[in-house]
């Protein structure tokens, strides 16, 4: 457990979506690491970038589901499957820059490309995911504040893992063992929290209006998925092809986020810690080239989009070495390993998290 660091600044909730620095943290390390990136207009937008990337993307869904349509009934199609997995997870990455204001200056903007690329072209719920994603950036790996490493499927801390008994407890006793595996029904299961968390909403935030709209897309996505499947398949074929696409879908989504915080230190929930040493301590960057920037979405410079979460994909890069060498001249901790190390160290600390368990093996039953 990480120890408290005195606090030098506050962060609203909704920072995730911001270019601006917390509030009350003008002339702190923070603020002239800000100056600096603006300085070298890191924060600029990038709209070419973005109009190419999102109608490339947009020409590959298109190429992938005509592919589908064109091949038929045939066992060939869980490869058009797998395409499709890969595809929805682009477009997922293209609606989280969205989420982020990354893409355009306009909210309403942002919102729309958000909504279409989430909602309607891969069934997941904008709204749900803005207010859970943007609560994680305000507290990453924040003990009772950061909603992903809240008590579900997978124990996060020992404190979780220590209170499980049964089924449950087995569970946690195995996660390691069982965390990709478990990675296949994520795609199933953010469909299933963005739908129900859309119908449980009540709060003012959310207007009516788009309320509905965001259930409309939702709607069409889903009759227009299982329609097409089950309109060109038969219902052995369809049902494996929906399997495998769903399947490799929340496996690619999980592998992506995984390596991002798991792992890193863990903050109890009234340590206090400022802005900066907050976001890069709980964050570890993935070291790779132009591929890796692709297949990660830009999540492989984690550290630099969580201090700058509103930055353009594109110009994370550029952005690192100013952001290490930073870190390197204030004495904080700059994480990046490899991808496959990554995934090592995610399994190594959810196999140390079970240890209460193993020290208790009577609790599984």
């Amino acid at each position: 457990m990480a120890t408290d660091i005195s606090a030098r600044s506050t962060d609203p909730a909704d920072y995730a979506a911001t270019t601006e620095p917390p509030p009350g943290s003008r002339g702190s390390d923070y603020a002239v690491l800000s100056r600096e990136v603006k300085q070298r207009g890191l924060l600029k937008r990038r709209p070419g970038y973005y109009s190419v990337k999102i109608g490339a993307n947009l020409l590959l869904l298109a190429a992938g589901w005509t592919a589908f349509a064109l091949i038929g009934e045939s066992w060939w199609q869980l490869l058009t499957a797998a395409f499709l997995a890969v595809m929805f997870t682009q477009t997922g990455f293209i609606g989280h820059d969205a989420g982020h204001h990354q893409i355009s200056g306009s909210k309403r903007v942002n919102n729309l490309l958000g909504r279409v690329h989430a909602d309607l072209l891969i069934g997941l719920s904008y709204g749900w995911w803005i207010s859970k994603h943007n609560r994680h950036h305000s507290h990453p790996n924040h003990v009772d504040r950061d909603p992903d490493i809240e008590d579900g499927a997978i124990a996060f801390t020992e404190d979780q893992a220590r209170v499980r008994s049964g089924a449950y407890a087995w569970l946690a006793r195995h996660q390691a063992w069982l965390f990709f595996p478990m990675l296949l029904l994520e795609g199933l299961a953010l469909h299933v929290a963005g739908v129900r968390a859309l119908l449980e909403r009540t709060g003012a935030r959310t207007t009516r209006r788009t309320k509905l709209a965001e259930a409309g897309l939702l709607t069409a996505h889903l009759g227009g998925y299982l329609g097409a499947v089950f309109w060109v398949l038969p219902p052995l074929q369809a049902v494996c092809f929906v399997a495998v696409h769903q399947g490799l879908f929340g496996l690619y989504m999980g592998c992506s986020f995984a390596p991002n915080h798991k792992g890193m230190p863990l903050f109890a929930k009234d340590d206090k810690i400022d802005f900066l040493r907050r976001q890069v301590l709980t964050s570890r960057n993935i070291r790779g080239r132009r591929l890796t920037d692709f297949m990660l979405g830009g999540l492989n410079y984690q550290i630099e989009h969580h201090l700058f979460p509103s930055m353009p994909r594109p110009s994370l890069r550029h952005a690192q070495e100013l952001v290490r060498s930073f870190c390197a001249r204030h004495g904080i901790a700059y994480h990046e390993t490899g991808l496959f190390d990554s995934y090592a160290q995610v399994l190594r600390h959810l196999h140390t998290v079970a240890g209460p368990l193993r020290l208790r093996p009577e609790l599984e039953y």
